[in-house]
């Protein structure tokens, strides 16, 4: 207890982002035994040093101001949306699966993904553009090419290699300008046109499949699938393979390690981790895992109502929100609540880039609630010497 009270920020955060984090080692150990023995190790061994680095970040960031952040966004956000352009260009394949989606950095030969980085400086941007216009009288027309055009950029140059992460990075630029106070009537109108360019791409890529390299194909069966079940192709199969791993785990597990499924289950490392964790751990386990992601949803919340700055408030929300909402996200595709989406769960499931960015953003919203914790502290110093 004594290192926890060393730390600064929110305590409830740390306790929940640790326990989430140290318990990955096992379904990650467990899942990967289907890779063979070699792996396993090698598999475990990485997710363990991006993990530990991934605290590294989110201490060293909760550490700094987050007003930083508001000159930061200028310069970080500009440079994701060309590294986004350039990966769109790239149009290559890995595997036989589209890799449009990652970019390798030279000499030290790193794979990374350009929308992870996108998208939360994204939201940090539309944070700091709001909480400077928030105490005036906003005007539609010189929103759109401060706020409206960069999530433009980055939400079409995202949308040809990834729709699920496209759709979840505009629906929380809506939700967080929504809470920004923006024009209701201006959000249903920007909701339409969405739409309308939506469409334009989709009839686009299907009389045109050649034009803008896409994966049009595989949301509209994920889509297919997600409405008739019934069908027997990969997909469906991944969904049945999944929710026969959480009905065998019944109420307390098969056992650590002894799952069945991850040996014929896709992706029982990252996108179905869930179910591997429901049949070895039981829907026991599964449930406190979910109510983990509750607890953080509600301290979240808790830090952006705290803070006396109406920066802190947004940016609390910003890069809070998108973490739980994959979360949900990510359990709900286990149980076939939604199509399946290819959105990893965070803190548990095996990456890279997600895994750092996850803990960038809590070190952010744990810089928010430092910060509401000093002032507070010096409230009540100001109190006693009056």
């Amino acid at each position: 207890m004594s290192i926890i009270n060393s730390l600064k920020g929110d305590k409830v955060i740390w306790i929940v982002v640790l326990s989430l984090s140290i318990f990955s080692f096992l379904p990650v150990y467990s899942a990967s035994s289907n890779f063979g023995v070699n792996l396993i190790f090698s598999s475990v061994f990485k997710h363990v040093a991006i993990i530990f680095i991934g605290i590294l970040i989110m201490y060293a960031t909760h550490l700094l101001d987050y007003k930083y952040l508001r000159g930061l966004s200028l310069i970080i956000l500009p440079l994701a949306i060309f590294l986004l352009l350039i990966t769109a260009l790239q149009g290559n394949e890995i595997d036989g699966a589209n890799a449009s989606r990652w970019i390798s950095i030279p000499i030290i030969n790193i794979s990374f993904q350009p929308s992870s980085l996108a998208s939360i400086f994204l939201l940090i941007y539309i944070s700091n553009y709001l909480s400077k216009v928030h105490e005036k009288k906003i005007n539609f027309n010189n929103s759109v090419l401060r706020l409206w055009l960069p999530i433009l950029l980055v939400v079409m140059l995202v949308l040809p290699s990834n729709f699920s992460t496209s759709f979840m990075i505009f629906s929380l630029a809506l939700i967080l300008i929504f809470i920004g106070q923006y024009p209701i009537k201006k959000i249903i109108l920007i909701i339409f046109s969405g739409i309308i360019l939506s469409g334009s791409f989709l009839g686009l890529s299907k009389t045109y499949p050649d034009l803008v390299p896409n994966r049009i194909d595989t949301w509209s069966n994920r889509i297919e699938n997600f409405i008739n079940p019934s069908l027997d192709n990969d997909s469906n199969y991944q969904i049945n393979r999944a929710k026969a791993a959480i009905a065998s785990g019944s109420i307390f597990g098969v056992g650590a390690g002894k799952s069945s499924m991850k040996y014929i289950l896709p992706q029982s490392t990252s996108d179905f981790i869930f179910s591997i964790v429901t049949e070895e751990y039981g829907l026991f386990v599964a449930l406190i895992i979910l109510l983990l992601y509750v607890i953080l949803l509600f301290r979240i919340v808790i830090v952006s109502q705290k803070s006396n700055n109406y920066f802190g408030k947004l940016l609390a929300l910003a890069v809070g929100l998108p973490i739980v909402f994959q979360a949900l996200i990510n359990m709900g595709v286990a149980v076939q609540l939604f199509p399946v989406t290819g959105q990893p769960l965070p803190l548990i499931s095996t990456g890279g880039t997600s895994i750092w960015t996850t803990f960038f953003a809590f070190g952010v919203l744990l810089s928010v609630s430092r910060n509401n914790t000093n002032i507070m502290e010096l409230d009540l110093s100001e109190n006693v010497n009056e």
